[in-house]
């Protein structure tokens, strides 16, 4: 069976989860507490980066949530999340890179500003017009389609549609992007969104939290740097003795 590591806010992980879903596999969620467990040699035989989710099937394992899609996809091919198309290839493509590189740092960015946290007004402004700017774009480019690649449901919404949900928790309304608005909430009703939806207080919580996991990621960081250093010069070491 499938298993997958994830943890249940994390916004990588959900739409490897939502993927497992809609394709209708059996799997077993492993959850990894993300306030250090990540960091732990058991989790580091999985993924050394320290990240999840780590999706393992039978001997294989992968790594990197957008990896994990494709390789779900290609292995797993039935019910298809990709088109066949390239033109509609390529919108499934730039939705998914636009969505993890554009409008999740400035979401990010603007929640923590949200907790509370001292930000330079500029860098808000930056990442408030960078969501705008990421959700123009999006908006321009699902047209009058039901999905971005047409009438078929694909990795664009799994990914995006994780997200774009969010937006007027960080100040900025749907109601702007209304191509968007209807477009995530037909998603919404979908029993596989419902499944993973968090709660009012899974909610707050994770944006409680996002205070303290920068400073617990430093600080495991600096162990881990100190952990390779002492491998490296083991391994440095047993060279030499070989010689």
């Amino acid at each position: 069976m499938l298993k997958l590591y994830y943890a249940r806010p994390s916004v990588y992980s959900r739409p490897v989860w939502l993927a497992l879903l809609e394709k209708q596999l059996p799997f077993q969620l492993i959850p990894v507490d993300l306030s250090g467990e990540q960091f732990e040699p058991e989790f580091l035989t999985l993924n050394p980066f320290s990240h999840v989710p780590v999706l393992v099937d039978g001997h294989f394992r992968v790594i990197e949530s957008l990896a994990i899609l494709d390789y779900l996809e290609a292995r797993y091919p039935d019910p298809p999340l990709l088109p066949s198309d390239a033109i509609a290839v390529a919108k499934v493509r730039m939705v998914q890179l636009v969505a993890l590189n554009e409008l999740l740092p400035a979401v990010i960015k603007l929640l923590v500003h949200d907790e509370g946290l001292s930000e330079k007004p500029e860098e808000l402004e930056y990442a408030r017009l960078r969501a705008i700017n990421t959700l123009n774009f999006l908006e321009n480019l699902l047209g009058n389609s039901t999905y971005f690649a047409g009438n078929q449901l694909t990795l664009a919404e799994i990914v995006a549609g994780t997200l774009i949900y969010r937006m007027p928790a960080v100040g900025i309304a749907l109601s702007n992007y209304p191509r968007l608005n209807d477009w995530s909430e037909r998603l919404l009703l979908r029993p596989t969104w419902q499944q993973i939806e968090l709660s009012s207080e899974e909610w707050s919580s994770f944006k409680r939290h996002i205070r303290v996991i920068p400073r617990v990621w430093e600080r495991r960081r600096r162990q881990r740097m100190n952990a390779l250093s002492q491998q490296q010069i083991l391994a440095e070491n047993s060279q030499s003795l070989s010689l």
